[in-house]
């Protein structure tokens, strides 16, 4: 348990730090960023990655597999565009959802590179 904990905290500051770059570089309004909007736009995007986006995924799988994959970048963006449509004061459009989509992406990559050598067994350390 005190394991999952650390590493929602982990996906939850890195997508912090990608959703205030997102919001500076892809919003349509672009607000003044803040330090409380980009943590509350990263707590929501953890949020719905965590609990939305496995079923929408789960949904979309004809699509993923029709299009060999490349659905999967529409659901990442529909999962930013989900997050900015929840924090009323950000506003983006389809394309720039789908490269904050894309960017998010690659920052929850780098998320799991952080997390992944504490998943190991102890005895491979």
């Amino acid at each position: 348990m005190r394991n999952q904990l650390q590493h929602f905290i982990v996906r939850w500051f890195t997508n912090s730090v990608g959703m205030y770059f997102a919001i500076k570089w892809f919003a349509t309004n672009s607000p003044e960023i803040t330090l409380s909007l980009a943590v509350t736009a990263g707590l929501v995007f953890s949020l719905v990655n965590s609990i939305v986006k496995p079923f929408v995924k789960l949904l979309s799988l004809p699509f993923i597999l029709l299009t060999m994959g490349l659905f999967v970048l529409v659901v990442n963006g529909l999962m930013v565009a989900l997050t900015f449509y929840l924090i009323p004061s950000i506003q983006i459009g389809f394309w720039g959802s789908i490269f904050a989509g894309l960017f998010m992406s690659f920052v929850n990559y780098l998320a799991n590179l952080l997390i992944m050598p504490y998943n190991r067994p102890h005895g491979n350390r």
